[in-house]
């Protein structure tokens, strides 16, 4: 009987172990939604490749703005032709992947002029992505699952506020997730005071275009980088990577340095929360070649 026990719970562990594995995308995060080519979002999902996709950007917003989402070629907001996402992103949901609204980017006009602007913004997004109401949801009527902050511009001002206020959101029915993608030097220009609030689920950092940290300065170069990250009070951290070499300005690492010389390393961290990878569209091939490493 003891035996046959063993064996039973041996077999369960093997199948809970390889659904995981399968469906959760082994702790790598995409952005999509910057190029028409790259596919849909549900056949992004369909790959089981990742485990978070962060759709970008909302690109305007705050000190008064009318918020505006750039989805490139995929559909156009202001018509309402983006309410169709709504089913993507409940076919992602539905297989275990965490769907998140991505801020800022790298262009845009977006600001918070004081903590009420971070409480309206926290507002506006709570009532047109997640769990709130509103008649005009560009995404339909999908709930999404959380805020990725990828603020590049401005100051590091009401950054905190806004986690604060999207935070206050959450309930033990709804947990509203918070994602942060800062640049690799440390600490961040824009981003770290709202990081130092310990509100951030998962910081997945851009270890590209910035030479001074990515992989232009070697391996070592970058694991000290990421040593110095672990320090920060959230309770996972991605290593960021463009997909290929036309993905980024610079830092891009052959799948095989990763594999090789930098997952034995990083994947000892308590922290350590999988790979991040910019962007969908330049995916061609690198996420399946490190997918069963990650």
């Amino acid at each position: 009987m003891a035996s046959y026990l063993q064996i039973s719970f041996l077999i369960f562990t093997i199948t809970i172990a390889s659904f995981f594995s399968s469906s959760q995308g082994s702790g790598i995060a995409v952005y999509w939604g910057q190029n028409g080519g790259e596919g849909t979002l549900t056949a992004t999902c369909a790959t089981r490749l990742y485990q978070y996709v962060n759709i970008g950007f909302l690109t305007t917003f705050g000190n008064g703005q009318t918020p505006v989402l750039n989805l490139a070629g995929h559909c156009d907001p202001p018509s309402g032709t983006c309410t169709s996402l709504s089913n993507d992103i409940r076919a992602c949901q539905g297989q275990g992947i965490k769907v998140l609204l991505s801020l800022g980017g790298a262009t845009g006009s977006y600001s918070l002029s004081s903590a009420a602007d971070a409480q309206q913004v926290a507002d506006y997004l709570w009532n047109n992505y997640l769990g709130g109401q509103s008649s005009s949801r560009p995404l339909g009527d999908a709930v999404l699952d959380g805020i990725d902050f990828d603020i590049e511009s401005g100051t590091g001002q009401f950054w905190d506020d806004l986690a604060r206020a999207l935070s206050g959101h959450s309930s033990s029915q709804r947990k509203v997730y918070l994602s942060a993608a800062p640049q690799c030097p440390i600490p961040d220009a824009h981003l770290d005071t709202a990081i130092q609030t310990g509100l951030f689920d998962y910081v997945w950092i851009q270890f590209y275009n910035n030479e001074q940290c990515d992989y232009r300065g070697g391996v070592n170069n970058v694991l000290a980088r990421w040593n110095q990250w672990t320090a920060v009070p959230s309770n996972q951290i991605f290593m960021g990577l463009p997909a290929a070499p036309a993905a980024a300005g610079g830092g891009y690492m052959p799948p095989d340095v990763l594999i090789n010389q930098v997952l034995p390393t990083i994947k000892n961290s308590p922290k350590y929360g999988g790979i991040m990878i910019w962007n969908r569209f330049y995916d061609q091939s690198y996420s399946s070649t490190i997918v069963g490493s990650v």
